[in-house]
């Protein structure tokens, strides 16, 4: 009986000890998962929102700014105006004096004031162009001579530029899904237009932007800087990529199949020998030829933030406050200070050169890899404090690809076979981010191709 009683305890000592082992385990995988997670979200990497732990705890790199809400001293408003050639005036004149009763018809005015209402016209109507081809005899050898019709007449009734342009500027600048496309035209011209025609009308507008899109494209590639970003998105049920490459005035986005480098290497062959590259730690990105590289300064900021607030060393917080005040210190930089840097940057890059050199043998397995990485990039760190024209971070890039998730949002992806869909929004919207950038009007940019041959 007693035997049996050693074993029973025993037996609880090893199960103690084995649960105090779990419970070790299971706290050191929290805080790897904290850690993991601290600085990435759905809203700052491709990591699904399901995935998201610890939102309330969202790292964030916003500092107040110490300025009052709203306009800022200097800022040019923008408000109604009168119009001075009304289409329509209407006159309200005084028919009797107020005070005494005096019949006042026959007084002319004295003076008027202006109110305007500014409205659309109404009623709003479908308009038929009809074009006639005329025939005519040769009185000489009687030859039946027939008028031309322009080239982009071909059916007996078609959709004109303005639809086109119309439908373009719909689904691919305010992401209208195909079925609301088809209400709208309803609703407003009393067009019953259905959603294979809107397709149809898509795939035109996006033939006659291929020229533009190369040319997009050719330009980006002798730029002095480019940046570039990519995200996720379902295509006919299946995981796709866009691809973005912009500069300060253009924009090109690319579909493609995957990720990786194959997106970049099809459609940039020889690289950016000219350019500055601009983009994260992906290493698709850090692997593409260009003149230098910058890494995202935001993106490695968020990184160090999450260390020092998790595991407290003052390494990952040092590192942090070089970044920061390299950052502002560029915002004070001159031409000259560019060609001859100043003490400066040498005590910006002297600094950085110190902090690689520390002993991370005992960090965190998490930031010995993030400090490998630095010196694996050293080069690319402070390249923005070389050149007038480099950004410190990729924030143009990620704005340049946060479209494709509001049309993801809004419309619930491409249904398109092959991905033809994805590859006709890339193009349209490589048309409408450039024009933007360059204040121009997107209307008048898609009817320009719609009425392009």
């Amino acid at each position: 009986m007693l035997k049996n009683v050693t074993i029973s305890c025993s037996k609880c000592a090893i199960f103690e000890n084995e649960i105090s082992d779990l419970r070790s385990l299971v706290k050191s995988l929290e805080d790897e998962i904290s850690l993991l997670k601290g600085s990435r979200s759905s809203r700052t990497s491709s990591t699904a929102p399901s995935h998201d732990i610890g939102r309330s705890n969202r790292v964030s790199l916003v500092t107040p700014s110490g300025k009052k809400p709203g306009g800022q001293p200097g800022h040019v408003g923008a408000t109604l105006s009168l119009s001075d050639t009304p289409d329509e005036i209407v006159d309200h004149h005084p028919h009797s004096c107020e005070h005494c009763g005096t019949d006042l018809q026959a007084i002319e005015s004295s003076y008027f004031t202006r109110r305007q209402i500014a409205d659309i016209p109404e009623p709003v109507f479908l308009e038929y162009i009809e074009h006639r081809s005329h025939v005519k005899s040769c009185p000489q050898c009687l030859h039946k001579n027939r008028g031309v019709f322009p080239d982009r007449l071909r059916a007996p009734v078609q959709y004109g530029p303005r639809i086109e342009s119309m439908t373009g500027y719909l689904s691919v600048y305010q992401y209208m899904p195909y079925d609301r496309i088809s209400k709208l035209f309803n609703d407003f011209y009393g067009l019953q237009i259905s959603t294979g025609t809107i397709d149809t009308l898509l795939n035109n507008l996006s033939e006659k932007a291929s020229p533009d899109y190369e040319k997009i494209r050719d330009m980006i590639i002798t730029s002095p800087v480019v940046g570039s970003d990519e995200t996720g998105c379902r295509v006919d049920g299946k995981k796709h990529w866009f691809h973005v490459w912009q500069t300060p005035a253009l924009t090109f986005i690319v579909a493609f199949l995957s990720r990786g480098y194959a997106a970049i290497e099809k459609n940039f062959v020889d690289g950016f020998t000219q350019s500055v590259y601009v983009s994260d730690c992906w290493a698709s990105q850090l692997k593409t030829k260009a003149k230098a590289h910058q890494l995202c300064m935001a993106h490695l900021l968020r990184e160090l933030t999450n260390f020092s607030e998790k595991l407290g060393r003052p390494w990952s917080l040092q590192m942090k406050e070089l970044f920061k005040e390299a950052i502002e210190f560029k915002k004070t930089m001159t031409q000259e200070n560019y060609i001859s840097p100043p003490e400066e940057v040498v005590k910006f890059n002297t600094q950085l050169d110190k902090l690689l050199e520390t002993d991370f043998s005992e960090f965190h397995s998490k930031e010995q890899s993030f400090i490998k990485r630095l010196i694996k990039h050293r080069q690319s760190i402070f390249t923005f404090l070389s050149h007038s024209y480099v950004p410190p971070d990729n924030n143009a890039s990620e704005r340049a690809i946060r479209n494709v998730k509001v049309k993801m949002k809004v419309s619930g992806g491409f249904r398109n076979k092959e991905g033809k869909g994805a590859e006709r929004y890339a193009k349209i919207r490589s048309v409408v981010d450039t024009t933007i950038k360059n204040g121009k009007n997107v209307y008048a940019a898609m009817l320009a191709l719609a009425n392009s041959k």
